[in-house]
């Protein structure tokens, strides 16, 4: 019992260690999002792990970025990221952990891209309430450049998690 509490604490702590890290692979754009690769180590850890456990995970992370510990996108921390421009895609997260954590036989992609679907546009209402500006335009400049790079990560990420799953016993 002790073993199984211990084993899931590191299991926790190594996985929003490995989100903040994967984070910070970003190559900035023009815009207020960056391309960066948490779609991949959200899914990754939703496809390996439980519903449970990637939902701690994510909560942690966001929580630690809130009190101002650099783990979002490049090295940035504080409260205002949530509420500021890309806000809304940090919380999209919550439904990309959840969609992404059905373990329903052939269809865990097609969830995995609903969530990012979902990821994407409440990041883009939020971006437009911020900028005050129209929504498609919102999801001219903050979406679409980036939907089709989230849909292959969503991929990847299942491949990936496919192949660990099949060498790796996870609990």
């Amino acid at each position: 019992m002790r073993n199984q509490r211990v084993r899931n604490l590191t299991h926790i702590a190594l996985l929003v260690a490995f989100l903040a890290a994967i984070s910070q692979i970003s190559i900035p754009t023009a815009f207020s999002v960056p391309f960066t690769l948490q779609i991949f180590a959200v899914c990754l850890i939703c496809y390996i792990f439980s519903t449970k456990k990637s939902l701690i995970v994510l909560a942690i992370y966001i929580s630690l970025g809130a009190i101002g510990i650099p783990v979002f996108a490049n090295f940035q921390g504080g409260i205002f990221h949530l509420v500021s421009y890309t806000g809304g895609f940090i919380w999209g997260y919550f439904f990309l952990v959840i969609l992404c954590s059905l373990k329903i036989k052939k269809m865990q992609i097609f969830f995995g891209i609903i969530g990012v679907i979902i990821c994407h546009l409440l990041g883009t209402i939020q971006y437009s309430l911020v900028a005050k500006i129209p929504f498609f335009t919102s999801f001219l400049v903050m979406s679409l450049p980036y939907l089709l790079k989230d849909f292959i990560l969503v991929i990847l990420a299942y491949f990936c998690a496919k192949a660990i799953n099949s060498r790796i016993k996870i609990k």
